[in-house]
């Protein structure tokens, strides 16, 4: 039976400030990427995420960002290899110490945002941020955005991997995920995301905004745990996958080339 993680952004509230579901979300989804703090997050609501997301036998991953919490990790920075090496390093730290209070460990990590893009455009820069992470973790896996140049730099290096595609975000043709400035980057209907969901798992490849085919490792989905409709994406999606024989599980990483 084919099998698929689904993941989720999340840990993403500030003090008071609200953001998502996340408890909700963790009764659906297989593995959660928690924020560490420099793009959304605080330490109060690292441990709280990390007490649910162990509670419910969630895989935990750190989910490392630029420093930029008014921008929300979306505003692009520039950034030496050394510095990013250490920026990756310093969060993923924090999110091991959070995770192991409360009883579990991190088991992935998925860049965000803005440092997400740079990072499928660019393998270099790709490598130093999982070589910061390497360097605290060699056997973590490194979930990437699949068939970009995350790809090329976790297969470059050797290390343990998981391919992800995006329930609620439209692909260009090479791969990269469409700006949100453009209209339709972000899917907010349930029902189109779950469609396009089976599909792309069932081809293994991802499908773009044009009808392209492009081979991919579909490891694991993700969906956004900001968006108003990120709640019911993950319920329709899980359901739609189950409906067509696929299992949900979480991810145990791969190596190597696809």
């Amino acid at each position: 039976m084919t099998s698929v993680d689904l993941n989720a952004d999340m840990g993403e509230s500030h003090g008071p400030w609200v953001m998502g579901q996340d408890a909700d979300l963790l009764e659906v989804i297989t593995s959660a990427n928690i924020a560490c703090g420099f793009h959304a997050g605080d330490w109060d609501v690292m441990a709280a995420t990390m007490a649910v997301a162990v509670a419910r036998g969630t895989g935990i991953g750190a989910h490392p960002g630029f420093p930029d919490l008014q921008g929300f990790g979306r505003r692009r920075m520039q950034i030496s290899g050394d510095s990013l090496r250490n920026l990756v390093a310093y969060q993923l730290g924090a999110a091991r110490a959070m995770a192991q209070a409360a009883g579990g460990q991190v088991r992935h990590l998925k860049l965000h945002g803005a440092l997400a893009n740079m990072c499928a455009e660019d393998a270099g820069l790709a490598q130093a941020a999982y070589e910061g992470a390497l360097s605290v973790d060699p056997d973590i896996i490194v979930m990437v955005l699949a068939a970009t140049a995350q790809q090329e730099a976790v297969e470059g290096l050797g290390c343990r991997w998981a391919g992800e595609i995006f329930a609620d975000r439209a692909y260009n043709d090479d791969a990269t995920l469409v700006d949100r400035s453009q209209p339709g980057a972000v899917i907010h209907d349930p029902d189109l995301a779950a469609q396009r969901m089976v599909a792309m798992v069932q081809a293994g490849a991802i499908i773009t905004e044009s009808g392209r085919h492009i081979p991919a490792a579909t490891d694991t989905i993700c969906l956004h745990g900001d968006g108003k409709t990120a709640l019911q994406i993950a319920r329709t999606v899980r359901s739609a996958l189950e409906e067509a024989g696929v299992a949900l599980k979480t991810f145990e990483g791969r190596t190597g080339a696809v």
